[in-house]
């Protein structure tokens, strides 16, 4: 099959347009399309008790995938040894972990994952995941194994072939820059609005949240995953909300140049520049003030990491909890962690950040079982790719698919998602030049041809969200290639939302 990218065809608005021209005829809209928007209102507009909460937690530089859920079977791990240099008796060894040292993160499936080649697999976090391990076995954790940006689903024969039109690569593959912003938006550096940003545009059009200031909140800066066509990413540190000095405290020890500056700052003007200048500081003084209300209550009791990403998840944890003078009931974070960009010194450096972000998710995941709310909040980890499976002497390079994690009350943990791709970095072909199962699903030096888009990881969190099938097109605009045989547009890691559509389908038959 061909596809032919349409992207003026995948966005909201033209999605809008074309039902409005629907509309102007006079036409009906079916009643199935009457339903999904029904759906997604019953989603967004549930009893004032319910919230939920997406929470990116991204790790900028590229996770090493094969040192993070590492393949633990004999066979499996035998060969992930001697490609990353282990030592004999499978100790450790060049950037392989000795497969004594996985035990204690050892994960219990409810069902054995299965390889292309039908291969039951073992896998463990590593060693210093011990808090996500747990969390796995317990349930309220899963694995989504081989992720990567897809425009299209791609064979390796499609990735090598020279007709990119019918077989398009996402642009500018291991570049840092470009890859975090398709992780974040599905287009390379310079993209405008991400699809976290885009489920808050939903949320907000929804009527949801009184105040759509904290829709989408970031405690590590700017990023364009919370850029919505309307949702503002509201930034704050990990000590709160970013304060206007000059008019929120004396200047020079003077309230009343304070006073003066706060007058200034409220006047209308007729210049329309000027008004909008003031219009949006004081728009950002009253969101601080609503912001700094919401910490005076208590933190949970939960112990956060003091490091890492220990203090930003503390801080969303603190959002969460004063989510009633926030005024917000749906609501999309982004903390984020750097450093993993480890061409060398992988074995010396990769542990501690993975102990850093598993103690982090373990904690946050603590304090929404403190705050009662667990089922309502999901944390996912996200990364610029993947990297090789193949050693560079001390570390590992760029790559392409990796495997990610999904916490929460509501994922259907204690699972594996996707298929495990085989332990190689081979180019095996047969006599007629078809590629060996085990080479299929990589691109070269081992780097992973993802089997699962970020499309359809994004599309299973947005639905869970609240977010209709008939709008996913337009956060997500390569989901529509998604759907058949083997790529679900919907993986499965997340429990159904409860939407009763029977008071609905009731009205609509008595109409």
């Amino acid at each position: 099959m061909v596809y032919l990218l349409q992207p003026d065809l995948h966005t909201r608005r033209a999605f809008l347009r074309r039902s409005g021209q629907l509309a102007m005829t006079g036409a009906a809209l079916p009643m199935a399309l009457n339903l999904a928007a029904m759906g997604e209102a019953a989603a967004f507009n549930a009893p004032a008790n319910d919230y939920k909460a997406l929470v990116c937690v991204f790790l900028y530089g590229g996770n090493d995938y094969a040192n993070t859920v590492v393949t633990y079977d004999d066979a499996s791990y035998d060969k992930y040894s001697t490609i990353r240099g282990g030592g004999a008796g499978r100790s450790a060894g060049g950037i392989a972990l000795a497969q004594s040292a996985l035990a204690g993160t050892l994960l219990n499936p409810r069902v054995a994952p299965v390889d292309v080649l039908g291969v039951a697999r073992q896998f463990a976090l590593h060693p210093e995941m011990t808090g996500l391990a747990s969390l796995f076995n317990a349930g309220q954790a899963a694995v989504q194994l081989n992720v990567g940006p897809l425009v299209l689903p791609l064979t390796r024969p499609q990735y090598n072939s020279s007709d990119r039109v019918s077989y398009p690569r996402p642009p500018q593959l291991f570049s840092h820059n470009d890859q975090q912003s398709i992780w974040q938006s599905s287009s390379p550096e310079g993209s405008k609005v991400g699809w976290g940003g885009n489920i808050g545009d939903l949320a907000i059009q929804s009527g949801v949240n009184s105040h759509a200031t904290f829709s989408c909140m970031s405690i590590t800066g700017n990023a364009v995953f919370l850029s919505g066509d309307t949702a503002l990413q509201y930034q704050l540190s990990t000590n709160g909300a970013i304060k206007i000095n000059p008019a929120t405290s004396n200047v020079y020890g003077s309230s009343a140049v304070r006073n003066a500056i706060n007058a200034l700052i409220q006047q209308p003007r007729s210049h329309l520049l000027e008004n909008d200048y003031n219009t949006v500081t004081w728009r950002a003084l009253a969101a601080e003030g609503l912001v700094t209300a919401a910490l005076t209550e208590p933190a949970p009791s939960t112990i956060f990491p003091t490091d890492g990403l220990g203090p930003q998840m503390k801080m969303v944890a603190r959002l969460i909890k004063g989510r009633a003078t926030l005024g917000a009931r749906r609501q999309v974070f982004l903390v984020s962690m750097g450093g993993f960009d480890l061409h060398d010194n992988l074995i010396r450096d990769h542990g501690g950040l993975l102990g850093k972000v598993s103690a982090a998710m373990t904690a946050f995941y603590n304090a929404t079982l403190e705050l009662g709310i667990a089922k309502q909040v999901t944390a996912f980890t996200a990364s610029d790719f993947g990297r090789t499976l193949a050693s560079n002497g001390d570390g590992s390079d760029h790559g392409w698919g990796g495997h990610h994690l999904i916490v929460g009350g509501a994922v259907k943990g204690q699972a594996f998602y996707g298929t495990p791709p085989p332990v190689s970095v081979g180019d095996t072909k047969d006599g007629a030049g078809n590629y060996a199962p085990t080479d299929q699903w990589h691109v070269g030096q081992g780097r992973l041809l993802p089997s699962t888009s970020v499309d359809q990881y994004a599309a299973t969190l947005a639905r869970w969200f609240g977010v209709a099938d008939a709008e996913l097109a337009g956060i997500l605009p390569n989901i529509s290639h998604f759907g058949a045989a083997g790529y679900p547009v919907n993986l499965g890691f997340m429990s159904p939302s409860a939407i009763n559509l029977m008071p609905i389908l009731n009205l609509l038959l008595l109409d």
